[in-house]
């Protein structure tokens, strides 16, 4: 008479294995590692990774659409300034004793 020496497979529900995914992916721990504090086999991480990752994009940016977006930026970036500007004039303003009106 054989005995099965094997342990029970252990079941995981799918938010388990989502939430060890998104560890993996943005916690800054290698699969051994992850794996190893989790109490399952890199192969299971591995195979959920391929399961519940998103994918990556696959859409190459033209340089045309780089272009774009960079002069967008500095659009951005010139109006962030300008605002920074007025907000820094608005402050030294009102911290000028005697200046703005009110007593000091």
């Amino acid at each position: 008479m054989q005995t099965n020496l094997k342990a029970p497979r252990k079941k995981y529900d799918e938010a388990f294995k989502r939430s060890a995914v998104d560890l993996l992916l943005h916690g800054g721990q290698s699969v051994k590692e992850l794996a190893g504090e989790l109490g399952v086999s890199t192969w299971n991480l591995r195979d959920w990774k391929e399961r519940y990752a998103p994918a990556p994009t696959t859409h190459p940016r033209t340089p045309a659409e780089l272009e774009a977006e960079n002069r967008a930026l500095r659009q951005e970036l010139l109006r962030v300034k300008a605002q920074r500007d007025i907000l820094k004039k608005t402050l030294g303003i009102l911290s000028t004793p005697g200046d703005n009106g009110l007593n000091a």
